[in-house]
């Protein structure tokens, strides 16, 4: 397995996966399928384009599929630049339990702590996935609060645990 900053060449593979997680679990995502699915692959390269305050990880198997997927991204704030959210951790079904997650998590969190400045990650969580829950706290995640009804999706309410890890 190898992980690596997604380039603009790799927007197809990316958005691949993306899909299949909007597709899988639908619930577990801001965004929907739907609305991603119409994206030019232009849009897509555009948004994993890796700059100082923003990357998307990939993990990929020696056969260069693309197993998983998760993104950081800099708050622009003057006052909240200490700050970096991580959004879109996805493993694809057929890898998950072997440790791939941890391992994407793991590196996300070293390059952020590479970045000059930051001294906090956040993340929200459906509030009863249970199995994303236990492994960001493994890494050293604490809950911080709960927003009740953060997301509706096809008339189903969802809440959020906020969870956020000091570096």
């Amino acid at each position: 397995m190898r992980i690596s900053v997604l380039q603009e060449s790799d927007a197809q593979v990316y958005q691949q996966v993306r899909l299949d997680g909007l597709r899988n679990d639908p619930s577990a995502f801001g965004s929907t399928y739907e609305r991603e699915e119409k994206f030019a692959l232009d849009v897509v390269a555009e948004r994993i384009k890796p700059s100082i305050d923003k990357f998307v990880l990939g993990a990929f198997g020696d056969d260069g599929y693309l197993f998983g997927i998760v993104a950081f991204v800099r708050e622009t704030g003057m006052k909240t630049r200490h700050k970096g959210n991580i959004y879109g951790m996805y493993v694809v079904p057929e890898k998950r339990g072997i440790g791939l997650g941890k391992e994407l998590m793991g590196e996300v969190i070293r390059k952020a702590g590479e970045i000059e400045g930051i001294e906090q990650l956040n993340l929200t969580v459906i509030s009863n996935n249970n199995p994303a829950k236990k492994l960001y706290m493994s890494l050293g995640f604490e809950i911080y609060g709960r927003e009740q009804n953060a997301l509706k999706y096809e008339n189903q309410y969802y809440d959020e645990d906020l969870m956020v890890l000091r570096l």
